[in-house]
């Protein structure tokens, strides 16, 4: 028997992000205002003719709408949220939060987000300049990665214009060029590479006195080719950027800034990897990034990052997570095209191989991991090389990607393990939520559980607990 949609918070979130009273969006869906009603109070389920519609109407990705992964994503937000020791003595259960979630979405991005400001110590006064906008609370850095993940890491209007015109530059291999071209002749801007020392610090600088682009010598070739593109996307979709900046309504001068920045990115890799020509790709090297890195002239990074993007409704790749560490297990980049298996607040598990990945630079590390949920996911790790290389910003990072097993077969570098019977580690997310009770590896007992340590007995996790 098929499963029931239940998906009445869904519904309400999409229908008051459109501005839309109950009655206005039952007659773009052919329905009643009561039966409207009745579906967002979670007393009738949502049929595939609604979906459909819903489709049809707001032009909404069924799959995405449908599926549990939005709403698991969220939940296990909040169970990071309510184990932190403060909740103790509360004893949340799981259902508890299950609920909130999926009932209250609005209710539960309002505890996080109040909790996240609470751990970046930002409850302070507004600076000026916020315009008394409470969102201003979480730092820029935080709103632009949320703002960027509740959307999927996928831009349809970005990709539409990325696509035209990084189809109409030519060899993508030799992309470069025609950038530098298409700046020279559209826009006036001449590109040069410099010394570091004429940009103090900087890797790339716009002068828009002299319409001249600067960038740094010590600057990796796709870094560069990186770079144009960049210069290229803030001139060539300032109208596109624009709209999707008042659409986004960041909550300080600072936060749209670091937005603004990640759209030109973002419209960068996909004028650098046009989205048809790289999924075509993409499947037909089997997601080989060697392969794509050749096919596109980006590097290890870029093509891995674009990975996470492809979200094309009726188009759609695999849905990869991905993040990005330093030696000390910092996270600088964390995107995923679906829902992503790790912490929010926190770092990594140590068990899952990422971290490795320095003891092995240049070698591709695969792992089969479970999360506590059951879930199994085919990872990669590798070691990459900064953009720029300087005495000071030296030094390799590491890159994790991975997918859920279900579409590991699809990869050249699953080919030859035998994803039946490989070895599966099991993982989780932050110690102070993660269930799993036979860890070495724990730092801390998760909130809320009774510790089990007796003098006369030693065992493998250095804080026994009751499950």
């Amino acid at each position: 028997m098929a499963k029931k949609l239940f998906l009445g918070a869904r519904l309400k979130r999409l229908r008051r992000e459109r501005g839309l009273q109950q009655s206005a969006m039952a007659a773009e869906l052919g329905i009643s205002p009561s039966y409207l009603n009745h579906l967002e109070r979670n007393q009738r389920p949502v049929t595939a003719g609604i979906l459909l519609r819903l489709a049809e109407a707001f032009e909404v990705d069924i799959r995405q709408f449908a599926s549990e992964s939005g709403e698991q994503g969220s939940a296990e937000q909040l169970a990071e949220v309510f184990a932190d020791p403060m909740f103790a003595d509360l004893q949340i259960g799981r259902q508890e939060i299950l609920e909130l979630s999926d009932n209250s979405p609005a209710i539960a991005e309002g505890v996080s987000r109040l909790y996240t400001a609470l751990r970046e110590r930002r409850l302070a006064p507004l600076e000026a300049g916020a315009d008394g906008d409470e969102r201003a609370l979480i730092t820029p850095e935080t709103w632009v990665r949320d703002f960027i993940q509740a959307r999927f890491n996928h831009f349809p209007e970005l990709e539409e214009g990325a696509e035209t015109l990084g189809g109409a530059l030519g060899d993508p291999l030799s992309v470069a060029e025609p950038l530098r071209r298409r700046l020279k002749e559209a826009y006036g801007v001449e590109v040069r590479v410099v010394s570091p020392e004429e940009l103090q610090g900087a890797s790339q600088a716009f002068d828009p006195q002299r319409r001249l682009l600067m960038l740094s010598s010590l600057l990796r070739p796709e870094n560069k080719t990186f770079g144009i593109a960049y210069q290229l996307s803030l001139l060539e979709f300032h109208p596109i950027i624009a709209r999707l900046l008042d659409a986004a309504r960041p909550p300080d001068n600072g936060t749209r800034h670091l937005l603004h920045m990640s759209f030109a990115n973002y419209a960068a890799g996909a004028i650098m990897m046009p989205y048809g020509k790289f999924l075509a790709a993409a499947e037909l090297y089997h997601y080989s990034i060697d392969r794509l890195c050749a096919e596109f002239g980006a590097n290890v990074e870029q093509v891995a990052h674009r990975f996470t993007t492809l979200g094309r409704q009726g188009a759609r790749g695999i849905p990869f997570f991905m993040l990005r560490i330093d030696p000390a297990g910092n996270v600088s980049k964390r995107y995923a095209g679906e829902r992503f298996p790790f912490s929010r607040f926190g770092g990594t598990c140590p068990r899952w191989n990422l971290h490795a990945a320095f003891q092995a630079a240049g070698q591709v590390v695969t792992q089969l991991i479970e999360t506590p949920d059951g879930h199994r996911y085919f990872t990669v790790a590798r070691t990459i090389e900064r953009p720029i290389k300087t005495e000071l910003s030296g030094g390799l990072l590491a890159i994790g990607l991975g997918c859920s097993i279900e579409y590991a077969h699809k990869l050249h570098c699953a080919q030859g393990i035998d994803l039946e019977h490989a070895p599966v580690t099991p993982v989780g997310p932050a110690c102070q939520i993660c269930p799993r009770l036979d860890c070495a590896y724990r730092a801390t007992p998760p909130a809320g559980a009774k510790l089990a340590v007796h003098e006369h007995r030693k065992t493998i996790s250095p804080y026994p607990f009751v499950a």
